[in-house]
């Protein structure tokens, strides 16, 4: 687990910034009320849980996030890394189980 951790970080300091297809733009918000901005928000604040996910990693490599936003949401991300940039691929509130795992960190 510590060496996956390492590996997600460093992933993410080589990113440079985010990338919002426009198939991505505005889906968050209306299927579930995540802004943009939201999204972003949890990759800047701990703690964050991060695990890849298998079932959906067949063409390129995608990622869960556990994070919350600067006013505190606990939103649950779905992610992946092109070119060096984050492309969200959905966003939305933590479930109650998500946000008991959250909460024992």
């Amino acid at each position: 687990m510590y060496i996956f951790a390492i590996y997600i970080m460093e992933l993410l300091k080589q990113c440079t910034g985010f990338d919002w297809g426009e198939g991505n733009q505005d889906k968050n918000w209306i299927l579930h009320q995540v802004s943009q901005s939201e999204c972003e928000q949890v990759f800047f604040n701990e703690p964050i849980i991060v695990t890849n996910d298998k079932a959906h990693s067949i063409i390129e490599k995608r990622w869960y996030l556990l994070g919350q936003t600067n006013a505190k949401r606990m939103l649950f991300v779905v992610f992946t890394v092109r070119d060096k940039k984050i492309r969200v691929i959905s966003a939305r509130d933590m479930s109650k189980r998500e946000r008991s795992l959250y909460n024992d960190l």
